[in-house]
């Protein structure tokens, strides 16, 4: 039954319909990585338009994680399976794609929001 669901469609991309960017989410990148380091790393595979390290801000350090964005979506689907799981300055890196975010339109919650607390300045109908 499984593998009626999987092999429905003659070539796997169709598979997944969903649109994705061209930018590449980086897991367990080197704390001493940069954003020098990491383009030159992944530059091998496309043009990297830019680099963005996620900064702990206390430690003064990476993360462990960053974002990569390429020219296109065929050079980012070139280095995820050319780099997925091999070595960036000693460290293994787990690659994943990003969804593309369609334009114009807004994000369903506004951010720093928690769902059931009111928003300030906001009314509360409360019955007695």
């Amino acid at each position: 039954m499984l593998n009626h669901f999987l092999y429905r469609s003659p070539t796997p991309s169709l598979l997944f319909s969903r649109t994705f960017s061209s930018t590449l989410f980086v897991k367990g990148i080197s704390f001493s990585s940069t954003e020098e380091t990491l383009t030159e790393a992944f530059s091998q595979y496309g043009q990297v338009l830019g680099v963005d390290v996620i900064m702990d801000k206390f430690r003064c350090r990476p993360k462990g994680f960053a974002y990569v964005k390429f020219s296109s979506q065929e050079e980012a689907d070139k280095a995820l399976l050319e780099l997925n799981g091999q070595l960036v300055e000693g460290r293994v890196v787990i690659l994943d794609t990003t969804k593309a975010r369609k334009q114009n339109q807004p994000d369903s919650k506004p951010k720093h929001s928690v769902e059931g607390v009111p928003r300030s300045g906001s009314t509360v109908n409360q019955e007695s």
